[in-house]
């Protein structure tokens, strides 16, 4: 029987084309090497950021929000840097019920003060999920015309879980801007709630957003919050709603007669807005100047600040027995153990708690 040739045998298998899959050649992989971080210059940081520099005050921000230990480190050594070169602006906080158009008037806001030669910082806070942690931060898209402007800087920032409507690195932000020459803050919150008073406890005039025609607007309306307002904004007062929110802006005037005043020597107020006709910012722009103007009179302006940087002491004091209460591997460990004890009955509450302090 006469043997077939090699290669036209179904055992022969063919030798393969040198290279990858596709016929191409290829060197050999390179182990990823992750590159070295470049040491950082506090210092320079500081001065540019200084300078106006906003890729650097973007980038001071970011380190301010880090809850790495090396950037916390290096975030206080820049803070210590610019401290000298802060204080210089006025902080609104800005809240309202949810449709109230906070973004739609800082957008509008913001623009005519950047025309008129200030420098505008907005600080805009977004809720951040409670399931997943994360935020949409779309406040920066939205601002569209004020983003333009030359003197505008818009930071978005999620709430991260922080009470107050604000994120926990807020009013280190705040510093970071007024180092940068922003003389007018705005810092937007996610919304009113019970713990506004943390808002409160950080800025200089409290601005309160409401609207006309949502039903019991009063009523609706928590005291508390009221309570807190140097200014009332009736917004959206467009179209058919100019007369209903004049006689609304005509109602919170007589309530807030009746409240005791958020700022000792000032009267608090409450005017209409139309952000998209552009009607009565200039009179808000006005309001807050003769705010100043009084409050600086009295030398509460300064008093206030005082009170402000030792509250946030007293806050961050809390803040870091919590960090090194829970820091503790043993801790940890102890709670998740005590928790299991509560959960099946056989410790309360209480009995846990007390647990965790004995000496």
């Amino acid at each position: 029987m006469t043997m077939p040739n090699q290669d036209q045998s179904a055992l022969f298998v063919m030798d393969g084309v040198k290279g990858g899959h596709d016929g191409m050649s290829y060197s050999n992989p390179k182990k990823f090497r992750k590159k070295k971080q470049e040491a950082l210059d506090i210092e320079k940081l500081a001065d540019d950021v200084c300078a106006g520099d906003r890729t650097a005050l973007s980038k001071a921000i970011t380190l301010i929000e880090s809850s790495n230990s090396v950037h916390k480190e290096q975030a206080q050594k820049l803070l210590q840097e610019l401290l000298p070169y802060t204080g210089n602006a006025i902080r609104i906080g800005i809240t309202g019920v949810p449709g109230a158009g906070k973004s739609s008037f800082i957008e509008a806001f913001g623009t005519m003060l950047c025309k008129m030669g200030k420098k505008v910082a907005v600080l805009a806070i977004d809720p951040s999920s409670s399931l997943s942690g994360g935020s949409i931060l779309g406040d920066k898209t939205r601002m569209e015309e004020l983003v333009r402007q030359e003197n505008a800087f818009v930071r978005p920032s999620p709430s991260a879980g922080t009470l107050g409507g604000v994120h926990k690195k807020s009013r280190e932000t705040m510093l970071l801007c007024e180092a940068a020459g922003y003389d007018v803050l705005l810092i937007e919150t996610v919304g009113v709630g019970q713990s506004e008073t943390y808002v409160r406890g950080m800025v200089d005039f409290f601005l309160l957003l409401v609207l006309t025609g949502a039903g019991d607007e009063l009523q609706g309306m928590k005291k508390g919050i009221m309570e807190l307002a140097d200014g009332i904004i009736v917004h959206k007062a467009d179209g058919d709603n100019v007369r209903p929110a004049r006689r609304t802006m005509q109602e919170y005037k007589q309530i807030l007669h009746f409240l005791q005043p958020s700022t000792p020597g000032w009267i608090s107020t409450s005017l209409t807005v139309s952000s998209m006709e552009k009607v009565g910012l200039d009179k808000v722009w006005d309001m807050l100047m003769e705010f100043e103007q009084t409050v600086k009179k009295t030398n509460y302006w300064n008093i206030r600040r005082r009170e402000q940087t030792r509250d946030w002491f007293h806050s961050m004091i809390t803040d870091q027995l919590i960090d090194s209460f829970y820091g503790s591997p043993e801790r940890k460990q102890q709670v998740r153990s005590l928790e299991d004890e509560i959960l099946h009955g056989r410790l309360t509450v209480t009995q846990g708690v007390n647990a965790l302090f004995e000496k």
